[in-house]
């Protein structure tokens, strides 16, 4: 068997790669060091830009199995045919802090899911909770500053959080959330997904049906003090779900939908498109149609875990959105992301590319050329063509039209109920669980000037009275 040489990036070999080349043995490096050159340059571009948000994440690859056929609500191949199999690839992460940040930060946990269907990828993009801080997502670029380092100290700001917190007060029932027991999680295996947003399903009859995807862990619910959380390993999440799964007890999740019909959207007492709220169950029931299990790890994780992609425009047929604004604006924001972050052609890379084949007449940009399936033949480069063989329309998958009414306006949604669920997730603590979220919340709002502890303690007051009387007695033990 030849021995294998070390080569620069042109394939040359290296005759000497300890020492550089000097001006004698104690003199100056010289400008013809080309090799030691190549190696720093590219030692210097070894981190592609961190995510924005989510930037510390863990990520594994499974299945999921479909238990109950809805071809009653969509045409979608993977949801057609009782234990139809699909490969899926998930990324887990903390939101608000950097990869410098632990996995056991109190922070609500991103969900990224990758269905590999015959018909393309389909992402369901979310947290560990149901809700999110924002209804309209004009201000989601202002939330993530006030949940950032200080800009001059760069260390955690909580005033700064409370302060945008009694601001928008849609916020309150995502932070009732995060400040409860449930706000730092044991591991990623112990605890829900949920794709958060309102999504749609339609049928072979162009009938529209909008859904909520809950992912319903079989491990049970388990998560951290913060006291617990101090004593942690910061990588204690990432080694959690690599071990576990290296040994082969592959965690598991139960598949579940809500679904609501147009008419049932159009006459319901809330905004069913509203992030900031749930749907109550006793209206609309979970109903389980199959198991999402993860069972191999990544070879690469820069390569499979960093540079993995997930974006709610990766939509197949039989798939679609909704009116809901956040939802609305991440179709642009997180596939613009991908591409400032990892370049034009993210998707070719194997983490993101669809299994089944690809054809379109988008061409060159960076990755081009480097064995990626990244057409750069003599094959015709826009369309229509005359070509027979090229690549053209599917108008048999066009999506029915998402109906909308009203002017085109600025709509002030801040004047809408921000407080009844949280005051009834408040009503459905213990004691315990009452006195952990006012002890948490009261941990941060203590930094807080004045003014906006009255507005934070008035809105736990318009949620439920005894919500106010718990954190202003955690207040007064600071």
């Amino acid at each position: 068997m030849d021995k294998k040489h070390l080569t620069t990036n042109n394939g040359a070999p290296v005759p000497n790669d300890n020492t550089s080349i000097s001006a004698g043995e104690r003199g100056s490096l010289t400008f013809d060091n080309f090799r030691l050159f190549e190696k720093l340059a590219h030692f210097n571009r070894e981190r592609i830009p961190e995510r924005v948000v989510h930037a510390r994440g863990s990520g594994a690859y499974g299945v999921f199995t479909l238990e109950e056929d809805l071809s009653h609500l969509s045409i979608a191949d993977f949801l057609q045919g009782k234990g139809k199999k699909t490969d899926v690839f998930i990324r887990f992460s903390t939101v608000g802090g950097g990869q410098d940040s632990s996995d056991y930060a109190r922070d609500p946990r991103g969900t990224a899911i990758k269905f590999y269907t015959k018909q393309g990828n389909y992402d369901i993009v979310g947290n560990n909770t149901p809700v999110f801080f924002l209804r309209d997502p004009s201000k989601f670029p202002d939330f993530i500053h006030s949940q950032k380092k200080n800009p001059q100290t760069n260390l955690p700001d909580p005033a700064a959080m409370y302060e945008f917190w009694s601001k928008n007060p849609q916020s309150l029932h995502q932070m009732t959330i995060l400040m409860s027991d449930r706000g730092i999680p044991k591991s990623y295996r112990h605890m829900h997904m949920f794709g958060s947003h309102t999504l749609s399903l339609y049928n072979a009859k162009g009938e529209r049906f909008w859904v909520k995807w809950h992912f319903k862990t079989q491990q049970g619910i388990e998560n951290l003090t913060d006291e617990e959380a101090a004593k942690m390993s910061g990588f204690g999440a990432q080694k959690d779900l690599f071990d576990t799964i290296a040994k082969g007890d592959f965690p598991k999740w139960d598949v579940k939908i809500q679904v609501m019909t147009e008419q049932e959207a159009q006459n319901y007492h809330i905004n069913p498109f509203d992030l900031t709220k749930v749907w109550p169950h006793a209206d609309f029931p979970l109903q389980k149609i199959g198991v999402l299990e993860l069972n191999r790890n990544v070879d690469n994780y820069f390569a499979e875990v960093e540079q993995s992609t997930f974006a709610p425009s990766n939509l197949v047929p039989g798939t679609g959105a909704s009116p809901d604004k956040m939802l609305q604006a991440r179709l642009l924001a997180y596939q613009d992301a991908h591409r400032y972050r990892v370049g034009v052609n993210a998707h070719h890379l194997p983490v993101n590319a669809p299994k089944c084949p690809m054809h379109n007449y988008q061409r060159d940009g960076a990755m081009a050329g480097t064995g990626l399936d990244i057409s750069q033949n003599s094959d015709v480069n826009f369309y229509p063509n005359q070509q027979t063989s090229a690549p053209t329309e599917a108008p048999q998958y066009q999506e029915p039209p998402l109906r909308q009414s009203g002017d085109i306006d600025y709509y002030d949604a801040q004047a809408e109920d921000n407080y009844s669920q949280a005051g009834d997730l408040f009503q459905l603590m213990n004691e315990s669980q009452k006195e952990q979220l006012a002890h948490n919340i009261a941990g941060g709002l203590v930094h807080a000037t004045k003014e906006v502890q009255a507005i934070m303690l008035e809105q736990f007051n318009q949620a439920h009275p005894e919500y106010k009387k718990y954190v202003k007695a955690a207040l007064m033990q600071q």
